[in-house]
């Protein structure tokens, strides 16, 4: 018999939102995530635009001394999945059953500021 798979919370921290409900509601209006960097200085560089996650303060999630060892891409990660575990109703669950759940965690490219370091 095969095990099945329930997804039962989401969350997400995107250019549009920064939780589910933000960002489906920007999705329905057919609101667009892509504007003028405010980020960096963008003045050497060709490039202008971007779809930036805007307003996110992992400090409303994480504690400060897990906040200092992450790149911003998985405070971001970490942010969305504490939005789905709370979304789920899991957040108070008693430890011992906590190995039959899991979360899921996608991001199309990351640790762009570590890679920065790391190079100069």
């Amino acid at each position: 018999m095969k095990n099945r798979v329930v997804i039962t919370g989401m969350g997400a921290i995107t250019p549009l939102g920064n939780n589910v409900e933000t960002f489906w509601e920007n999705i329905k209006k057919g609101k667009c995530g892509i504007d003028f960097i405010k980020s960096f200085d963008t003045s050497e560089f060709k490039v202008k635009i971007a779809a930036e996650v805007k307003k996110f303060n992992p400090a409303d999630v994480m504690d400060f001394k897990e906040l200092k060892r992450m790149d911003r891409f998985s405070q971001m990660g970490i942010a969305a999945a504490i939005e789905a575990v709370n979304d789920a109703g899991l957040n108070g669950i008693e430890n011992n059953s906590r190995e039959k759940w899991g979360v899921i965690l996608g991001t199309g490219i990351g640790g762009f500021i570590t890679i920065e370091r790391e190079k100069t």
